[in-house]
């Protein structure tokens, strides 16, 4: 065994009190955390043939009581982020699979997946090509087979109600169901989502007339400069066009997502007609900046932290919570649960 490998002391002991198991995890300070931006993989080949597990930390809850996925995905990048001076870790989604959560994370756009106990306590660093039974690989989580949501896995994350205000929607106003979604002109991942699972959610149930589908702006203006202004943008279309023409410019950056830019929203504004000298001095003036920041700090209020991030159901039956851009599968289990 070489000098490295004996770095990565697994020291066990057994809480009896708590009966909860902690690990040392003084090696993930060693191996200089700020690699993971040049080559994020590192999590999941640190331990090669073999699952390693971590602690996140000790005492304070019952092995066994879920905390729910919001809760435990926080622990886990809180817990990462707490080893560098520097947020490196970004959330991309999580999902409740064969008692376990995956937490997919994020360095520089590529993501790992890392599972984590139901309580919060323990996370499972898997290496790349190791099977573990009953969990997915991450990698298919752009298989429209891949994710599964049954009842007692949706439970733990269902509110009573979402205000849904004066926010832009498509479909019809009385749908049994509602997805409001939380979102970001300028995340890869609600790129992902828009390309991949929205088609299919259109077109199988908001065209049906069963669920209607309502935007809400959450920019992550510390990593996506252009977000804010996307926003922006999309509102003051909104003031001329009204919903459709929100959707259809929400439509256009997304398509056109890799050349976001100040110059081409106004571009991309005016190719929809709009009064020009009107949505100039909108855009300027940074007219729905307000209402653009205090969606996003309501979405925190519900336990947003990334995008997307979305809360399925209607007010007579609460709101489940989905975060990231999770395949439509997981979207179909859900919908079908408040339809059924």
């Amino acid at each position: 065994m070489d000098e490295e490998d004996k770095t990565i002391e697994k020291k066990i002991k057994k809480d009896k009190k708590n009966d909860v198991v902690e690990i040392n995890l003084s090696f993930l300070k060693n191996l200089g955390l700020e690699n993971i931006r040049k080559n994020p993989w590192i999590l999941s080949t640190i331990v090669l043939g073999f699952v390693l597990v971590i602690s996140l930390f000790s005492g304070g809850i019952a092995v066994g009581e879920d905390v729910g996925s919001n809760k435990a995905a926080q622990n886990l990048l809180s817990f990462i982020n707490s080893q560098s001076s520097g947020q490196l870790i970004d959330l991309v989604g999580v999902s409740k699979k064969a008692g376990l959560y995956e937490v997919i994370i994020s360095a520089d756009g590529q993501s790992v997946p890392v599972y984590v106990t139901l309580d919060g306590e323990l996370a499972f660093l898997a290496s790349d090509g190791i099977p573990i039974s009953g969990i997915l690989d991450s990698g298919n989580t752009g298989d429209q087979g891949s994710g599964n949501i049954g009842n007692n896995d949706l439970e733990p994350e269902r509110i009573s109600s979402v205000n849904l205000g004066d926010s832009s929607f498509i479909g019809e106003a009385e749908a049994s169901v509602t997805i409001v979604e939380f979102s970001d002109f300028e995340c890869p991942f609600c790129q992902k989502f828009f390309a991949e699972t929205l088609p299919l959610i259109k077109s199988e149930y908001v065209k049906t007339g069963k669920v209607k589908l309502v935007y809400k702006h959450f920019p992550l203006t510390q990593i996506h400069p252009l977000a804010l202004p996307a926003a922006e943008a999309a509102e003051c279309i909104n003031e001329q066009k009204g919903d459709a023409g929100f959707f259809e410019y929400h439509d256009k950056i997304f398509d056109n997502q890799g050349i976001l830019s100040k110059d081409n929203l106004k571009k991309w504004a005016y190719e929809l007609n709009v009064d020009k000298a009107k949505f100039d001095n909108c855009f300027d003036t940074e007219k729905y900046k307000s209402k653009i920041l205090q969606e996003t700090s309501y979405g925190s209020s519900l336990g947003v932290t990334g995008t997307p991030g979305f809360f399925i159901g209607n007010e007579q039956k609460g709101y489940t919570f989905i975060s990231g851009a999770l395949p439509f599968s997981v979207f179909q289990q859900a919908v079908e649960l408040y339809l059924a």
